[in-house]
């Protein structure tokens, strides 16, 4: 913690200018923009509230499932990212603002910001808190006030320069300690495909492993049908979520160019499908160690101290303080950014004025994290997925859309935003128990898109917005470089090699091994092609291919010298 907090305020020398403080001077290379990527989706969410909703029984359909939230990386990135950067805006919502010619349109992206990530924020600073808690003689408030100290200090005075640098940093700690860590696990365990056939055969917690995972009586939902239902909508809201939501989509504003934008985000989207595939079956797997853990978000950190060497167990609570932080420093860094930039119209901060936002901001979440009770995992879906709402319809149809008019987008951002926080809210106080097709976040895009759709239809679109929109379809000249797009081109080629590959690692190291614990194989001992497990597996190149092929498509057509009208992103 400490040696993070020097490099990140150590970086913050070379902040002279907002635009270093905000967008790290629009130089960030691919390294740089992975790591940030990853590290700020992953935090304690995952490593302790993920981890111990596998642990408790849904182990198998989080492994099995084929990547449908990732994916949102790569068309983000195609769709959404690359336009973004063209805009050189400080701030996501500072870019709506200009796309609709409207600061009231700023400001309502701005509230969600605050209000949505100010409450990711205190949760990731709650999750940091429980572990260093739990690992320390501290009390839980005394670790709360470290937790914070430690991402607040560099943040503060470093900007978005120090967090991209630690972000990296911590993603390269959390991915290494994650594997080994892992690596050790199995092979004490005797395998992977030993692992996985005594997962099937796991008295406590029948039907982990299966596609499905424990569903029935004292669950959230009472059939496989259910559960498949309510993950395939989680998934493709946090898609979007990755697609254009401010702390994903804001990553791409610091690029160094647009092919720095593609790449990172397809070479994001393999990282945390490992890191994923690592900590979800690790969560599950730990029931062969001890099925009884209490409570179960602390099971990796029983597994930390209990089941390896205790170096490899500092090193993985490391990548979890890690991880924690990454997170918070993001979120602490957008909420203050947004608090200074885009409340206020007509408003041209100044450095130590937005440092001294962001330290107001800070102090707000800190007592906020006194007052409210941890629940991290079920906090962590409900605030991700309102940006799925709120802003994944306005944010394609800016790019898209030649209809959406700057009210359109105004109450689009709104009604998505209230009517995924109402019904959330009202299910969470235990007043309404909504049906797991109509979702808070189903209400809340539906909202958005059925209010941009009428209030579109009653006013127009005005000269300036319309002039906007048409010069962010032009490609940069800088990008217009064939060297650039083969070395681009790349990553398609891994998509597709990814849909045709990890099928058959699935159906070897999991769909065989879980067949055999529960008797399930053909008759001839090969793979039985009617259970869920095999059905699941065979949907990932579906979903892979086509996007790989899709990708490479766009690419060629945008990037290649011969394909594009130049124009400089200074126009826009």
């Amino acid at each position: 913690m400490l040696l993070f907090v020097f490099i990140g305020s150590y970086s913050g020398r070379r902040v002279k200018q907002l635009d270093d403080y905000f967008v790290a001077g629009r130089q960030a290379p691919t390294l740089l923009i992975v790591g940030t990527l990853v590290a700020s989706v992953f935090s304690t969410s995952i490593f302790l509230g993920e981890a111990g909703f596998t642990y408790d029984g849904q182990m198998g359909p989080y492994i099995l499932f084929p990547g449908i939230a990732v994916v949102g990386y790569v068309y983000g990135a195609l769709l959404f990212g690359t336009y973004l950067r063209r805009s050189r805006a400080p701030t996501v919502a500072d870019f709506l603002g200009q796309r609709f010619n409207s600061h009231r349109v700023q400001q309502a992206a701005g509230v969600t910001i605050i209000l949505g990530l100010g409450g990711y924020l205190l949760v990731v600073t709650q999750g940091a808190a429980i572990l260093l808690s739990d690992l320390t003689g501290l009390s839980y408030g005394q670790a709360i006030v470290c937790a914070w100290m430690s991402y607040t200090l560099f943040t503060l005075y470093s900007g978005s320069r120090g967090v991209i640098i630690t972000d990296t940093l911590m993603f390269m700690l959390f991915t290494g300690a994650t594997l080994f860590f892992a690596a050790f696990i199995v092979a004490d365990m005797e395998g992977l495909r030993t692992a996985v056939e005594n997962m099937a055969q796991l008295e406590e917690k029948p039907d982990i492993a299966s596609w499905h995972g424990t569903v029935g009586p004292g669950t959230e939902w009472a059939t496989p049908t259910e559960f498949l239902i309510w993950t395939v909508i989680i998934d493709m809201s946090w898609g979007i979520v990755y697609a254009v939501s401010p702390w994903q989509a804001s990553r791409h504003l610091m690029a160094r160019d647009e092919h720095v934008v593609i790449r990172s985000a397809i070479y994001a989207c393999f990282a945390v499908i490992l890191i994923q595939i690592l900590i979800y079956g690790l969560g599950g797997l730990i029931n062969l160690a001890n099925p009884n853990i209490n409570p179960s978000e602390t099971v990796m950190i029983w597994a930390a101290k209990n089941l390896v060497p205790e170096f490899l167990g500092a090193l993985l609570l490391a990548g979890i303080v890690a991880a924690a932080l990454s997170s918070a420093s993001t979120f602490l860094s957008l909420v203050g950014f947004s608090v200074s930039n885009d409340m206020v119209k007509r408003h041209s901060p100044t450095l130590w004025g937005t440092r001294l936002v962001m330290l107001v901001t800070g102090l707000v979440v800190l007592l906020a994290s006194f007052y409210f009770p941890p629940n991290i995992f079920w906090l962590m879906l409900f605030i991700g997925t309102v940006f799925a709402s709120s802003w994944g319809p306005v944010g394609f149809m800016s790019i898209w859309s030649k209809r959406i008019t700057a009210d359109a987008a105004f109450w689009g951002i709104v009604t998505g935003f209230g009517f995924n926080v109402v019904p959330a809210a009202l299910e969470y106080l235990g007043m309404v128990n909504w049906p797991v097709y109509w979702s808070p976040v189903v209400i809340g895009a539906s909202a958005s898109i059925i209010t941009i759709l009428l209030v579109s239809r009653m006013g127009e679109v005005t000269p300036q917005e319309q002039s906007y929109r048409e010069a962010l379809h032009h490609t940069p000249a800088e990008d217009l470089a064939t060297g650039k797009t083969r070395l681009t081109l790349w990553g398609p080629r891994l998509l597709i090699v990814y849909g045709c590959v990890m099928p058959l690692l699935l159906l070897y190291y999991y769909v065989v091994p879980y067949q055999q614990g529960t008797g399930e194989l053909a008759a001839s001992g090969g793979v039985n092609w009617g259970q869920g497990e095999a059905l699941i597996v065979i949907a990932i190149p579906c979903l892979f291919v086509p996007l790989g092929l899709l990708a490479s498509r766009v690419i060629r057509q945008r990037y290649l010298p011969t394909s594009g009208v130049s124009v400089s992103p200074n126009r826009v």
